[in-house]
């Protein structure tokens, strides 16, 4: 099974038809999926919370978002979340590498890592981490799940899901 595709066609079956994206190397096949996708409309951003900002935007003007960002920025999206995000009751699934989780070979992401679930709990935001490719089949319950309570929710994908960094 393509992961990528998987994700983005449950997008799209989801009418979600805004996507914005913060780069990330875990990410980069779910990105240039979205970019590929004449259904969705994917809007590069610089920032995690101007990210949110855009997808905001959007749901206001009628469409359903998504973002993909790294979980190493959830820190700067906390007001944004609380704020705008969870205030206006705007349903948001985040797609977020849970960098710094088993098999990170980069260090210094470890210690955003260990408060990601922990601030997102704060928030009440439902969290889902992905750890098996098979996760992934739950993804469109998420997305539907989402769309009826009008939530942000959260979906960490961890190293192991995408495979590891080449140590397999």
């Amino acid at each position: 099974m393509n992961i990528d595709k998987k994700i983005v066609d449950d997008l799209v079956a989801n009418d979600v038809s805004f996507v914005t994206t913060v780069p990330c190397k875990q990410l980069a096949g779910v990105i240039e999926e979205v970019e590929n996708r004449d259904e969705i409309f994917h809007i590069p951003s610089n920032k995690e919370d101007e990210g949110m900002g855009l997808c905001a935007g959007a749901f206001m003007g009628g469409k359903r978002p998504a973002i993909i960002m790294q979980n190493t920025a959830i820190g700067v999206t906390i007001n944004t979340l609380a704020t705008l995000t969870q205030f206006y009751r705007m349903p948001l699934p985040m797609i977020i590498s849970y960098r710094g989780e088993l098999r990170e070979p980069v260090a210094c992401q470890v210690e955003m890592a260990v408060h990601t679930k922990a601030l997102l709990a704060q928030l009440n935001i439902p969290t889902y981490h992905f750890h098996w490719q098979k996760d992934v089949e739950e993804f469109d319950n998420i997305l539907k799940y989402t769309f009826m309570c009008n939530k942000p929710v959260a979906i960490l994908t961890d190293a192991n899901f995408w495979g590891g960094y080449g140590d397999q």
